[in-house]
């Protein structure tokens, strides 16, 4: 049996807090400051997603509140400025993932958008949730034994278990770091093995000592 894999849909919050085009800048700001988010996506219709307003978003009213010269590269932010309105503030197309997608495919579009929080839409666009940083840190608070267990089913079921030579190692896990004991004759599978555990959820590091010699898996 493969190894549980995470996806969005278990760690995002289903209840989101969300507006719609014609929600005014303070009623977005009093709306952030009431539940404690940076951003919230704004919908029409039924409930398709069709920007973020995020506090990125709300900034410029006060970075250009005088009427200092405007450089070339600020002129996107400084149109936002006058916005009033949701539809005026927002961010479009909003940058959204889908509730079946991985953890680290989630963690990519965070990073590579510079983005806090992510509304997570159906096929057809339609908000189920958010999902944020701090959400997608949710897999490195599974306890300890939890991982092990894990790790030792991998090792049962994986492909690992009919090569020959025989690996014969025990894994040990403490604050999320797996340390791997034993005896494994061909070296050539360490990086096999490493990157096996370091697919389970909620590890940390991965380190191993085989036949008294330890061997960093990095």
């Amino acid at each position: 049996m493969p190894a549980f894999r995470y996806t969005v849909s278990d760690v995002m919050t289903h209840t989101a807090v969300a507006i719609g085009r014609e929600a005014s800048y303070k009623e977005i700001v009093e709306l952030m400051d009431q539940w404690k988010v940076s951003a919230v996506p704004v919908l029409e219709g039924e409930g398709r997603v069709v920007g973020v307003v995020s506090e990125a978003d709300l900034l410029p009213k006060e970075e250009f509140r005088r009427d200092d010269p405007v450089l070339p590269d600020q002129l996107e932010e400084a149109s936002k400025a006058g916005g009033v309105l949701a539809e005026e503030l927002m961010s479009s197309p909003a940058v959204t993932v889908h509730p079946d997608a991985t953890l680290a495919e989630a963690a990519r579009i965070v990073a590579r958008k510079h983005v806090k929080r992510l509304p997570v839409v159906n096929g057809v666009g339609m908000l189920e949730g958010v999902v944020g940083r701090s959400d997608l840190l949710k897999v490195f608070l599974r306890p300890d034994e939890e991982i092990g267990e894990e790790i030792g089913e991998e090792f049962r079921d994986s492909v690992l278990a009919g090569l020959a030579p025989p690996v014969h190692l025990q894994a040990s896990v403490k604050e999320g770091v797996v340390t791997l004991r034993g005896s494994l004759r061909d070296r050539a599978l360490v990086p096999l093995m490493a990157r096996a555990v370091r697919a389970v959820e909620g590890v940390v590091d991965v380190r191993m000592e085989l036949e008294g010699q330890p061997t960093g898996a990095s």
